[in-house]
């Protein structure tokens, strides 16, 4: 590195110099030189009269004040410094740019033959001299001209005022957003579009015109995404009251993208993944995360648009939070209880690794080099564990008179989470003054319970201690709040209430301290504790069940959740106990009790449990989360003891699988909830059934014969995970007739780069010279190489260094082409602490030659730093 980046602190936060009212922008498109325009309304806001502006890889043309030359400024890096300037004035900057040569996608670039942007963080500064920051809000006018042949579709925030023909085949379209806003949510897309349309009538009678942008010949792929956005829009309105506030609502799905979407004001600007599906294309997974990501998107308007961030080290005040409105809306629309599962796995297992790694932060991080990576599952996913919390303790009533006062007071503003703090206990009367340590402190909280039963008093006691172990960017931890959810179980699976001192406790214990004892009076037997149900807090829970004890809560727990857990807490239990054994080389110790197998028999055959529910419990702990498990890793031991148990399940359980498998198939596609769990249970036995001799003739039948692509890709997934013979003309067959499309083939891609054959890596190298791959595209690499990174534990840590050198190649090739998607595939490499000291040096070396590049992008140089100081 030539120069070290500095980091920004939170503490550091000053309110602007001045303030943008209103911009706008006009928009001369060209491929390599378009000039654009940005005629702003300034106010000083301080005693400065010196105002310095963000630029990056911009040519500057003009400068002007209040319609004349202004010569006195100073360019540098980064920045455009203005001086003596009147405290109010307009200010007209031109500045041209090239969006063919902008591989990072941010700012004004292509897409395909699209002009697209991606303005947050902070893009705009690559679209005009700015001022970048959240807390500066204006209101947006924007003028978009281009070749009208090529570009028949000029879109931008807010709704379309006027539009007309230009000379040489040119048009113009101008939009106009009535709402401030900072300039990450500024969008704009042109090109030409297959568009499908529909409306909605918002609660007040108002038509609100819909519209979703795709490629030609794309266009039945776009039903469910519209029909997830109209969904969407009831829903904010039934559920949070809010209503739409513009005339017009417009999605477009662009290929290249670094992110999922982003929710620019009327125009959202989506990575086609999470717009394009149909039947043929697209699996039910990807069905439910269109409807998830859709939802989220359209939330923002609300939380996060009208009510945006002071500042970046705010953002899980709009992500924490909108994901928790998303995972309520799938909550609503789908299965409760499979949502929050699916919700809790993200949490333990990659977000508490992340908890766990030196790039472990609180929920509001306090210092960052780049902002970029601010996008990480703490901020988003635990941040939306927080914002339930808030749920579980003020209940749906008390959650939504904090909501209202929190637009109440902040509508049109940027606010911090301490304004969203501050809504919930004014609105509710409440204390939460311990509960804002959650936004502060890093890490994941350890809380181990015992108990006590003293039969000649009926009392049951449980002491629960708290402990948030050490990070690297915190050393001191304090007692957190936490909602500590509960139940106690009679042996007849009755649930004892809860009295304590002749008063009776809710179900929600408040634990406050290090360490605490909660009485229970009245139990007239030793009570089997349900404990930490729905996952009420993001922690570690540490208590010593027996088995007997959990296999009585996989049938009596009093919700889906706390059953499904008790059944990962027990195998848990037998993985431990089997890597421990594996580590030591008994490998023909491994054995897995009857007791267990048997448990797991009655939920497969259970006529009480939800299809979806059952493949749940039937789907074992990946190796990432076992891992997450362990201070030190044994990759291999954990890869075989996940693999023994697989083929114990196949073995003793084949009859009933084989039976379940047969007796759900289905004759025709649907993709209501329940006949996904359906197809979800089944092809979850059919991954157990490969292992089994009939195994390859069951998966090369279910291919053959598939009407859809879930059933597809689900045939391949047990081909590839169980090696089956028929692996490879499955693949073969796929790739012929999919290779015309990228994103289809990102399926087959991510089955290249899991494949556990040990020529894997040797088999990704060439699959990278596939004519639909390109390390340009963010999804087809997150595809292949970041599945290799991520899902092929075995390969990547080979103990030759080979995934390693091949991971630290990827990452200097897109450190400079892309360094956004480099930063977010470095991450398995950040967690070398938890190897051994072999592997610990071969990952040293490769982190090592990145930190010694000389361009070594800020994206990457913050993350590498941390890991090597760690």
């Amino acid at each position: 590195m030539t120069h070290a980046p500095q980091a920004k602190y939170r503490k550091d936060y000053q309110a602007p110099t001045h303030t943008i009212t209103d911009i706008d922008l006009v928009f001369d498109l060209h491929d390599t030189a378009t000039l654009v325009t940005a005629i702003s309304a300034v106010q000083q806001q301080t005693d400065l009269n010196q105002l310095v502006l963000d630029g990056d890889n911009l040519t500057l043309k003009s400068v002007r004040v209040d319609g004349a030359d202004w010569s006195d400024y100073q360019q540098t890096e980064g920045q455009l410094q203005l001086n003596n300037l009147p405290e109010t004035f307009e200010l007209e900057i031109v500045t041209e740019i090239n969006p063919e040569a902008n591989s990072a996608l941010e700012g004004l670039y292509k897409s395909g033959g699209a002009f697209c942007t991606q303005c947050e963080a902070e893009g705009f500064r690559r679209i005009t001299y700015y001022l970048d920051r959240p807390d500066v809000l204006a209101k947006f006018t924007t003028k978009v001209m281009a070749e009208k042949s090529l570009y028949p579709f000029l879109l931008s925030n807010g709704n379309r005022v006027d539009e007309g023909e230009l000379e040489n085949g040119r048009h113009w379209v101008k939009w106009q957003d009535p709402h401030p806003k900072p300039a990450y949510l500024f969008a704009l897309v042109a090109g030409d579009f297959d568009v499908l349309r529909d409306k909605f009538i918002t609660r007040s009678g108002r038509d609100v015109a819909l519209e979703i942008f795709v490629d030609k010949g794309n266009l039945d792929r776009a039903t469910h995404a519209m029909t997830s956005l109209i969904n969407s829009m009831k829903w904010d309105e039934q559920r949070f009251d809010l209503e739409y506030d513009l005339d017009i609502y417009m999605i477009v799905a662009v290929d290249f993208f670094n992110m999922g979407a982003m929710e620019n004001k009327g125009l959202n600007i989506f990575n086609s993944k999470f717009v394009l599906a149909n039947d043929q294309t697209a699996t039910d997974s990807e069905y439910l995360g269109i409807e998830a990501v859709i939802g989220h998107e359209y939330f923002h308007n609300w939380t996060g648009n009208r009510v945006t961030c002071q500042d970046w080290f705010q953002l899980s005040l709009k992500e924490g939070l909108t994901v928790f409105r998303d995972q309520e809306f799938s909550s609503d629309l789908g299965s409760r209880t499979v949502n929050r599962i699916n919700n809790v796995k993200i949490i333990r297992g990659p977000q508490f690794a992340e908890d766990a790694s030196p790039m472990s932060h609180p929920i509001r991080p306090e210092k960052v080099i780049e902002m970029n990576n601010f996008y990480t599952l703490t901020v988003y996913e635990k941040g939306s564990e927080v914002i339930r919390m808030y749920h579980t303790l003020l209940g749906e009533a008390g959650f939504q008179k904090g909501m209202k006062l929190y637009f109440e007071h902040h509508d049109g503003t940027a606010a911090t989470c301490e304004d969203f703090v501050r809504a919930m206990e004014d609105a509710n009367g409440v204390d939460l003054t311990q509960f804002r340590r959650w936004y502060s402190q890093s890490g994941t909280p350890v809380v181990s319970v015992t108990s006590d039963y003293d039969a000649i008093k009926q009392t049951y006691s449980l002491t629960i201690n708290q402990m948030t172990p050490a990070t690297q960017d915190q050393k001191e931890k304090l007692p957190l709040h936490i909602p500590f959810d509960i139940e106690l179980y009679a042996k007849d699976g009755s649930v004892f209430e809860l009295i304590s001192g002749g008063k009776s406790l809710h179900h929600v214990l408040n634990v406050t301290e290090a360490s605490q004892t909660f009485v229970f009076d009245n139990i007239s037997e030793e009570p089997i504790p349900s404990l930490l149900r729905e996952f009420s807090a993001p922690v570690k829970l540490e208590y010593n069940y027996s088995d007997a004890e959990l296999a009585f809560l996989m049938i009596h727990a009093s919700n889906g959740f706390s059953r499904w857990d008790a059944s990962q807490m027990l195998l848990a239990k037998h993985i431990k106990a089997n890597v421990a054994l594996s580590e030591k080389g008994e490998l023909s110790a491994i054995s897995w009790p009857t007791h267990m197998v048997d448990a797991f028999r009655g939920v497969l055959l259970s006529e009480n449990l939800e299809p979806a529910l059952i493949a749940q419990f039937m789907t074992l702990p990946s190796h990432n989360e076992v891992s997450g498990w362990y201070q030190r890793v044994d990759v291999d031991a954990i890869a075989q003891v996940l693999q023994s148990l697989t083929v114990c399940f196949a073995s003793e359980l084949a009859d009933e699988l084989s039976a379940v498998y047969h007796n759900l198939k289905q004759t025709e596609y649907s993709i209501d909830h329940a006949a996904i769990g359906e197809r979800d249970l089944r092809n979850t036995c059919l991954q157990y059934l490969a292992y089994t001799p009939d195994g390859n003739q069951l998966v090369e039948l279910q291919y053959t014969n598939s009407t859809n692509m879930t059933d597809t890709i689900a045939a391949m997934k047990a081909a590839n995970d169980a090696q089956l013979e028929c692996r490879a003309s499955l693949m073969a067959d796929y790739s012929e007739k999919w290779q015309h499309d990228g994103l289809v083939m990102d399926k087959w891609f991510v089955l290249q780069g899991s494949n556990p054959a040990k020529n894997a890596l040797e088999n990704l190298k060439v699959t990278m010279s596939h004519p639909a791959f390109s390390l340009k595209n963010p999804n087809r690499t997150r595809s292949l190489i970041g599945s290799f990174l991520n899902m092929n534990p075995v390969n990547f840590h080979d103990r030759s260094g080979a995934g390693y050198r091949f991971a630290g190649q990827i990452l200097r090739e897109l450190n400079s082409r892309n360094p956004q998607v480099a930063s977010r595939l470095i991450d398995p490499l950040l967690k070398m602490a938890k190897y051994d000291d072999e592997r610990q040096n071969l990952i040293r070396r490769e982190l090592e030659g990145l930190k010694a590049l000389d361009n070594l992008a800020n994206d990457l140089f913050e993350k590498v730093t941390k890991a090597l100081e760690g």
